[in-house]
């Protein structure tokens, strides 16, 4: 049996550039990933299948049983496997929990059924998978590009701790795709936001707070009723910074310290509120 990790991530910097002609749109993004983690075991078996802590997620939606059958169908494999996931990441709120999972996946059972397909191999499936998966496959911090397939790992500095507040909203059907569907001319960048933030980081070592952006904050209050009430609770704990984490509705705050953090955390969760503090990792190793 292997167990991994699968991390969630959030994206310091998230412009959009425009629509393209297949449909998706063209971004350029910032991404780390983050202590926060599903835990996924897998276990030989003569067919797949997929035990999930999450009844709504135990389903042939799942990007783990996609990746899975996808493997198994390019590589001809014969091999099943019995898959436990345990999820720890919210899903539905833009930290990317199911991308990771079908990455995961991918990198294990190509270690699990002795594929030895190539880094390059799995980031093409990845991509076939959805737009997130690609960047699951590096882990730690990136930049990415076109509609999240191109992937360039970085060497970044940012604020080490975070804080995560869970709005408990309602969940949005085909989210993403909503919230895309909001954003007009008004809102395509050039890539400005990413620039600033890359060049700091080449004289500073170091990403400020304050360059961070996501493009869905301009959305964000229309398309989640009552996000702004839990924006300001946020704020009003002692968060600076606050932005969307990926399409939503998560919010996060970057900390400087663990203390910094976790006494927000201590603050939100006195009100009930589902929330996090954690740290930025690197590529966990498969």
């Amino acid at each position: 049996m292997l167990k991994y990790q699968a991390p969630a991530k959030i994206n310091l910097v998230l412009e959009v550039l425009g629509k393209r002609d297949d449909g998706y749109h063209e971004i350029h993004s910032l991404v780390q990933t983050i202590s926060l983690c599903d835990v996924i075991s897998f276990e030989l078996a003569d067919a797949i299948s997929l035990e999930c802590s999450e009844p709504s997620l135990q389903n042939s939606d799942n990007l783990v049983i996609q990746a899975a059958e996808l493997l198994r169908k390019v590589s001809s494999c014969q091999i099943g496997v019995k898959i436990k996931l345990e999820k720890r990441i919210p899903w539905g709120a833009g930290l990317g929990g199911g991308s990771s999972d079908g990455a995961t996946t991918l990198l294990a059972l190509n270690k699990l059924w002795k594929l030895r397909l190539k880094t390059s191999d799995l980031m093409e499936l990845a991509a076939r998978l959805g737009s997130d998966v690609a960047f699951f496959i590096h882990g730690g911090a990136a930049l990415i590009e076109g509609r999240g397939e191109k992937v360039t790992p970085l060497t970044v500095s940012v604020p080490r701790w975070f804080v995560l507040l869970i709005p408990p909203l309602p969940k949005i059907p085909n989210k993403t795709q909503q919230l895309y569907s909001r954003l007009d001319a008004r809102h395509f960048t050039v890539g400005q936001f990413v620039d600033r933030a890359s060049k700091s980081w080449s004289q500073d070592k170091q990403i400020a707070s304050s360059q961070f952006y996501n493009v869905f904050d301009g959305v964000a209050f229309s398309a989640f009723p009552k996000l702004e009430e839990y924006w300001k609770r946020f704020a009003e704990a002692g968060a600076r910074d606050i932005h969307l984490a990926g399409s939503g509705p998560a919010l996060f705050a970057p900390l400087n310290n663990e203390s910094g953090a976790k006494e927000i955390q201590r603050r939100l969760r006195q009100q009930k509120l589902e929330s996090y503090a954690v740290s930025t990792i690197i590529k966990i190793a498969i």
